[in-house]
């Protein structure tokens, strides 16, 4: 099997299996444990059907890092929980999900799943410098349209997008941006500006929806040369888009930093995080067996472990 890296977002896939499965799924102690179960279920499928061979949970170390917020305050400010002076906000997340994120990271771990976060910085951040620099192919799994931005069809690095549900997949190239978006994808930041992301608290253009922002990044190729043809009266720019962009000045020098990922963090290599997937064993193996009792995640476990025995056939 050649080697294929698969990057999870992990909190979108979280929140979607704790939506898309009933709470009423618990524990004997009365913990939901749901959104395990979506999960490990997610995993099995995914790493199955798209031939992965190296596998990282990258992780939200902070979800809405201070160094956005400074730049765009506005930025995910309607998900904030609670303010949190010198530490990162809490985010608003369903105690019945928070209860499970302890049992995720220690299923995962008895699984040999890596999981990644980088200090000040999102999974998203993670997934930038992974998809950047992996020198293999690349499948990222995410239901946030803001990583279209990694895919790539010279690098073969392309998006498993879940917005339609788990059945409903879309595979996104960067064949499939432009045919959808009418941008590539190393405009897609600079069009998620435009346009805004209510999703993320970027009010976007006032008048330029996602239409009008393709269009310009058409003509001018990039936000940075369609300021400076809005600070150009000979430009030909027109002048209700002008009045636009202008009313929008502040907003326009902020929010391209906080949109577009970071790609150079410094992380462990494949190697270091131990990214290659390979059967559990032995007391790990063991471990999960008796938790897929214990903690009531039915055949999820056996799934997860049916996968990870398929990456090393016998």
């Amino acid at each position: 099997m050649p080697d294929r890296l698969m990057l999870l977002d992990t909190a979108s896939l979280y929140f979607r299996a704790f939506y898309g499965l009933p709470d009423s799924i618990r524990r004997p102690d009365g913990t939901p444990v749901n959104a395990v179960r979506g999960l490990l279920d997610m995993i099995a499928r995914l790493t199955t059907d798209y031939g992965a061979t190296h596998l990282i949970a990258c992780w939200d170390d902070d979800w809405r890092p201070q160094w956005r917020v400074d730049l765009l305050p506005t930025y995910k400010a309607h998900r904030v929980a609670e303010v949190n002076a010198g530490a990162p906000d809490i985010e608003v997340v369903p105690d019945a999900l928070e209860a499970q994120l302890p049992m995720i990271r220690r299923v995962l771990g008895l699984a040999g799943i890596a999981i990644v976060g980088a200090p000040d910085h999102e999974a998203d951040d993670v997934v930038g410098t992974y998809a950047s620099h992996a020198g293999i192919p690349v499948d990222v799994v995410t239901g946030d349209r803001d990583l279209f931005q990694v895919c790539d069809d010279g690098r073969q690095v392309r998006v498993i997008y879940t917005a339609r549900g788990m059945r409903n997949l879309d595979v996104m190239t960067e064949q499939v941006v432009v045919g959808k978006y009418r941008v590539l994808p190393q405009q897609y930041a600079d069009y998620a500006t435009l346009r805004g992301d209510a999703s993320d608290g970027l009010p976007g253009v006032a008048g330029i929806g996602e239409k009008t922002a393709a269009s310009l990044l058409l003509t001018y190729g990039t936000l940075e040369n369609l300021l400076e043809a809005a600070a150009d009266a000979g430009s030909g720019l027109s002048s209700p888009v002008r009045a636009k962009l202008e009313a929008a000045e502040d907003y326009l020098k902020a929010a391209p930093a906080v949109v577009r990922l970071v790609r150079d963090l410094e992380l462990p290599s494949l190697e270091e995080a131990g990214a290659r997937l390979h059967p559990a064993t032995g007391e790990a193996r063991a471990e999960l067996e008796r938790l897929a009792v214990d903690w009531n995640l039915g055949g999820s476990v056996r799934r997860l472990l049916d996968a990870l025995d398929r990456t090393h056939p016998s």
